[in-house]
């Protein structure tokens, strides 16, 4: 180590003490939608009528737009009709307990000598045949059942649905038009807010996932509100010296419009600074190094 690194030593001490310091002064920061959805459609189809404008809020499963279906809501029409006809389940129904009481007669009567082995073995067939065909009528009805739940599926495909609450950001299209893999809508979700912060390494000890900062938003008459860090970032970005947080703003109403810019502070960060220079048992950790006389360091530059 030469003789200008070590007069340098003190003072870049003392330039990160200061800069540690100043790291306590209310951090810039940036409110954003907790997350934002461009919204499309899994089929190709056309847009018959478009239910909301860019602005609106919206509810969780709240129908946005539809495509036309003519063809799909007669396929949910013919599906239904085949559930719900009941003619061929209560005609194997009906033959089934015929051939049981059959079996029945023909039973007492072979008991008694009246019949043949023959026609009682011909008796008991004639009911195992009228089962089988009242359990593949069940069949049936089961198989005709889950498609009227595949038309009606399909046909749900054709209404675009809001994922969540929020407000619409955008509207990219309009009735008409033919959608294939272009987003119809965006929406945001603005309550709660995501707040991103960019915090100073001195504080990382500090900012853990839980802790509380109070957030001031740019906004004409919005007050200071308490934020709840959600995450923070493992890695600290080596050239800047800092760490970026991610924070959770409650925002009931959706009062506070996303986009804005805010001011950070840490409550009770002030404890794990110095707010003046380093002095008393403190200072005697910082090494002492011999300083050439008539060596002088340029500052300000």
């Amino acid at each position: 180590m030469n003789r200008f690194s070590r007069a340098l030593l003190p003072l870049s001490l003392v330039l990160a003490s200061a800069s540690h310091a100043a790291g306590l002064q209310p951090l810039g920061c940036l409110i954003e939608p907790f997350s934002v959805s461009d919204l499309g459609s899994p089929v190709v189809g056309v847009i018959e009528q478009v239910h909301v404008e860019r602005g609106d809020r919206v509810r969780a499963g709240q129908p946005l737009a539809t495509l036309r279906a003519d063809v799909e809501r007669q396929s949910v029409n013919v599906a239904e009709g085949r559930a719900q006809g009941l003619g061929e389940l209560k005609a194997a129904e009906a033959n089934a307990e015929l051939g049981r009481q059959k079996l029945a007669r023909a039973v007492d009567l072979a008991r008694q000598e009246f019949i043949s082995a023959q026609a009682l073995e011909q008796a008991r067939a004639e009911a195992l045949v009228a089962e089988n065909r009242l359990i593949q009528a069940r069949e049936q009805r089961d198989i005709y059942g889950r498609e009227h739940e595949l038309a009606r599926a399909q046909l749900g495909l054709r209404t675009i649905r809001s994922p969540s609450d929020g407000v619409v950001a955008d509207r990219y299209m309009s009735a008409g038009e033919r959608v294939e893999e272009k987003p119809i809508f965006r929406v945001a979700v603005v309550n709660p807010l995501r707040v991103e912060v960019v915090l100073p390494a001195s504080l990382y000890p500090v900012v853990r996932k839980g802790a509380t900062m109070r957030i001031t938003p740019e906004f004409p008459g919005a007050q200071p509100r308490v934020a709840t860090v959600s995450l923070v970032d493992g890695v600290i970005e080596g050239a800047s010296n800092t760490f970026r947080a991610r924070l959770l703003l409650p925002n009931p109403g959706n009062t506070l419009p996303a986009g804005l810019r805010c001011k950070a502070e840490l409550p009770g960060a002030e404890a794990t600074a110095p707010a003046g220079p380093v002095s008393g048992a403190a200072a005697s950790t910082i090494p002492r190094f011999p300083v050439t006389p008539g060596l002088r360091v340029r500052t300000g530059l």
